[in-house]
């Protein structure tokens, strides 16, 4: 299979923001000229697909936290100040945190693995505007590449192998750029090849409890195509599927660097309601995770220093 050439630019201080552009063609195919391409090719499977992708860095705007006071003079002369109003952004120590970390962090990019739910997706996108960092998820590539999402359950079930080269294709391009935030498809830990490409970074397992994402799912019907469902069907037929993956993925999840547990952050703050926890406090457990990461791997680098 004679694969791809992507060039970008995600460094620098004018952060250009990266195009992704896949095409799939036969070998009589002549390739277009574009600024920064992918070309897959299948054999025997002659498709076409082209599909710019971007992502935008999010520009760094001031934190919106205000604080108001009001000054009066007592009957003796004294000045008196009084606090009247504070406004608190709740994602500032979020932001507060990736500045903290970002000069050790050296760009490294970030793959979330885990079941796919709104929750990961949430913290993966306000992570990546944390970190000024592209957000990109791997499905989403992969489906929009091949014309949406009929079209890749069509190409799946026709050539399982070439679906799953597409797959590590994405994988092996974005593990070759830096400054990322991917959340990583199921698809990421099937294979020792995906495993091998989320090495090139930090992987994070974002830990849902099932029955929260199957509540996700059933209650988003546009996600029923991933697990092959159909609206009709009950919850509890959501969650047996969803059970079923789980089991055929938790071994590559527990292969992540580091894991950040929705019901150990529930407990650590004192919640008895799951929902009750924020992308905000999930976000900020992830980038302490990192933290002890690029904490331990300095440590190791100063070790293995001569004296």
């Amino acid at each position: 299979m004679e694969l791809l050439t992507l060039h970008s630019s995600c460094g620098g201080p004018q952060f250009r923001t990266p195009s992704l552009h896949f095409q799939a063609v036969p070998r009589s195919f002549r390739l277009p000229s574009f600024p920064h391409s992918i070309s897959t090719r299948h054999n025997p499977s002659f498709f076409r697909f082209h599909l710019p992708l971007s992502a935008s860095l999010p520009s760094r705007a001031p934190f919106p936290n205000s604080l108001s006071s009001s000054c009066s003079v007592a009957n003796d002369g004294t000045l008196l100040s009084t606090t009247k109003d504070a406004v608190i952004d709740p994602s500032f120590a979020v932001k507060n945190k990736a500045m903290d970390m970002s000069t050790e962090l050296k760009g490294t990019s970030i793959f979330l693995v885990g079941m796919k739910s709104s929750i990961k997706t949430s913290l993966g996108k306000l992570l990546a505007d944390a970190l000024r960092y592209y957000y990109f998820d791997s499905d989403s590539l992969v489906e929009e590449a091949a014309g949406g999402a009929s079209a890749v359950k069509s190409f799946k079930e026709s050539d399982e192998k070439g679906f799953r080269e597409s797959e590590t294709e994405v994988l092996k391009q974005l593990s070759s750029m830096g400054r990322l935030v991917v959340c990583a498809g199921d698809g990421a830990v099937q294979s020792s090849a995906n495993l091998a490409f989320l090495r090139h970074g930090i992987s994070i397992w974002i830990d849902v409890p099932l029955d929260m994402v199957a509540r996700g799912v059933f209650e988003n019907q546009s996600q029923l195509s991933d697990l092959e469902l159909f609206a009709s069907e009950a919850y509890s037929e959501v969650l047996t599927q969803l059970t079923t993956l789980y089991e055929e993925t938790r071994g590559g999840y527990a292969t992540a660097d580091a894991t950040v547990s929705l019901q150990k952050v529930a407990c650590q703050l004192g919640y008895d309601d799951l929902d009750a926890v924020t992308t905000e406090n999930m976000t900020l457990e992830v980038l302490k995770e990192i933290e002890k990461l690029t904490r331990v791997k300095k440590m190791m680098e100063s070790a293995a220093r001569p004296f």
